[in-house]
Formats: structure tokens, sequence, C-alpha cells
């Protein structure tokens, strides 16, 4: 190989798409939309199974506005493993018609092949989508109201150490290279994103979480740009930590209940948010948001569990996640009132009241039993 061709070219790329963002519009109002479309996506795995509780919630929950013609229900194929593999392709070409034809995306989860599956080594139809439709900020919200934690995690999604992950190379049998991005447009956009946030929704803190004082050059940029954009920002507090002692911060009793709203480059932003979602009951009860200025894609953030779908499982699985990410999407687009129900009773019927459990298996409930749960719950609200 080539390497400093090689090297050449990555760079090439990211100068093209630095020049792309700076002409980038702002985000779309969806209050001006005629309607809006939203797409959901089963995946593979459960996938199917739960997303379509999560539909069943989000039809009931909008019906009126679906009966006007305001909001559309759009069911998209193909974007499960078979498919991906028969085609060679992270997302089919014609997946991704349909999904830029939709405003907004539920997307259940997808199969990333492993080194010893029978599948091909395609990329991540995640990591695609992000790219291909540019989302690129990954929001979860983490909330358990008995701790004291109410926490909003803006990981960037598009730069960071994910960027080029499949482009690293061997120079020797010995000797490995990866490389990491951040552009100014890229951490700039995150981060006013997460502050806008924390303006509207009244948070009073903002925490940029690097490694600055080792990556110097690249964390050393994003929080650079952080504490310049904090500056346009006065009534909210601006602090920053490193990743290694943020972990630690987050079981710190005395000290979590301060933070509010966290904004990271991505591979940290991975890993807090895992860490995070084990105090709201683990990432099968947590949603995530994808967010661009022209597309938004909201997903559960856990695996498909092929082997629940080969025990026939599947109709067991738990759609928490989903249903939460549905809840995120319905806020997104304005329907906030919808949205409070929801989160709502995903908090009573998952942490609260509890009168049906879920174990992944036929001594619980069924992922239909408990969607008509949150659903009647809804009702009482």
């Amino acid at each position: 190989m080539d390497y400093l061709n090689h090297f050449e070219q990555l760079v090439k790329k990211q100068l093209e798409r630095v020049e792309a963002m700076k002409q980038q519009e702002d985000f779309v109002d969806y209050s001006k939309l005629d309607k809006i479309v939203i797409g959901t996506v089963g995946g593979d795995g459960i996938g199917p199974a739960i997303t379509a509780q999560a539909e069943r919630i989000l039809a009931y929950l909008l019906a009126d506005d679906i009966k006007a013609g305001k909001v559309e229900l759009r069911t998209i194929e193909d974007l499960t493993i078979e498919k991906r593999a028969e085609v060679g392709q992270a997302i089919p070409d014609s997946v991704l018609v349909e999904l830029k034809k939709c405003d907004v995306i539920l997307k259940g989860p997808t199969t990333t092949p492993r080194k010893g599956d029978p599948w091909p080594n395609i990329e991540s139809a995640n990591v695609a989508m992000r790219k291909e439709l540019d989302l690129f900020a990954n929001v979860r919200p983490v909330n358990v109201p008995e701790k004291g934690l109410d926490w909003t995690f803006f990981r960037e999604n598009t730069e960071g150490a994910y960027v080029l992950g499949s482009e690293g190379v061997n120079i020797t049998e010995d000797l490995a290279f990866d490389f990491k991005v951040i552009t100014s447009q890229g951490a700039e956009r995150i981060i006013r994103a997460a502050f806008e946030f924390a303006k509207k929704n009244d948070k009073k803190r903002v925490t940029c979480v690097t490694k600055a004082n080792v990556i110097k050059t690249t964390d050393g940029k994003f929080l650079d740009v952080f504490k310049k954009v904090a500056e346009e920002y006065p009534g909210i507090e601006a602090d920053d930590w490193y990743i290694d002692i943020m972990t630690a911060k987050l079981v710190d009793e005395k000290r979590r209940k301060d933070f509010q709203v966290m904004v990271l480059p991505n591979l940290y932003g991975d890993i807090l948010t895992d860490e995070a979602a084990e105090f709201q009951g683990g990432v099968g009860t947590a949603g995530s948001a994808n967010l661009g200025k022209r597309y938004a894609m909201f997903e559960a953030i856990h695996g498909s569990a092929p082997r629940m779908v080969d025990e026939g499982r599947d109709i067991y699985a738990d759609p928490s996640s989903i249903i939460r990410a549905g809840a995120m999407l319905l806020n997104h687009i304005g329907y906030t009132k919808e949205a409070d129900k929801l989160f709502k009773a995903l908090d009573i019927c998952g942490q609260t009241e509890k009168k049906i459990q879920l174990t992944g298996r036929d001594t619980g409930a069924t992922s239909a039993e408990y969607a008509d749960y949150i659903m009647e719950t809804i009702e009482k609200l």
C-alpha cells in the first residue's frame, strides 16, 4: 500500500466534508410541514417484533392527525442482514431512497457482522445511516427520578475515533495506525445543539468531556470550540471533565446529581452513555436520537439478539428501548404532550408500578402485552 497516498486521500475527503458542512442550512421546522412522514424500520433479529409495538403506540397517540393527513406512518422493508448481505451494502440503495422520503425515522436494531459470523464484513447500518443522512448528534437521555438523575448526553456521531474506523492501516505486522478526526464545524454544531437544548429545557449546566490533556490536537480542538460557544450562553454554567474521571463521577452519589447536559466526541460518548443507561435499567430500556439538520432517526440502543429469534422468544423481547425512542421522536417533531404522556407511562410501567413483568421468556409478558399495558396507563394519565 502507498501509505502517504492513502492518507492524502483521507485528508482530501475530510476537507470536502468540511466544505459541505459550511453550506448546510438550519434545522427543519416541522411545524411548517404540510405532512410529517415517519418511517418505521424493523431491522432484523428482535427488531421487527419490538418496532411493531412502538409503531402501534405511535399510531394510538397520533390517531387524530394521521386521520387528518397531517402525519403518515410509513413502513420501510429490507434493512435486514439477509438483504444487506445479498446486495453487499450496509444500506441497500432501494432502502436509502425510501429513507430519504421520510422526515423522521424510527429504527429497530440491525445486525453488524463480527468475525466468525456467516455474513460478509459489511459496515454497520447505523454508521452508514448516520453518514448518509448526516445525523451528527446522538442524543441519549437518562432519567431516574428516585436517584435524582436527569442526564442528557450529546454524543458527536460523524467524526472522532469512529469516522475512519475502517480506514486504518497495518504498516507492518508489528505496527498499526488508526485515525481520529475533529473539525471546527463538526464540533461547533454538536456543542451548539447541546447548549440550545439546555436553553430550551431550562438546564443550567453543560459539561464537555474529552481527554484533551493527552489527545491534545483533536480533543483540544473540541474543547476550544466548546469554550468559544459557551461564551454565547452566559446563563448556563459550562465546565469540562476528562473521560476517565467522568466515568467515576457518574457512580459518585455525592456528585452525579449535579450533571445535566453532557457533550462528547464519539468514542467517549459511546462509553459513557452505556454506563449511564445502567442506572435506568440497562441498555434495553434506553432510547436514542440521531439528529441532523434535514433528517432525524430514533432507535433502540441494544443489539438485535438473534438468539432470541432462533429460540422463538422474540415475542417476549422488551420493547421499552424502541418505545422510549418513539417518545423522543414525538418530542422532536413537536408532539410534546403526547411525548410526556409516553415517558410517564414508561416510568410507571417499568420502574414504579410494574404490574406486569418482562423476562424475555414465556415466564413473563409478551412485548405486545407490555405495549397494551403502556397504552392503558396513558389512558389514565
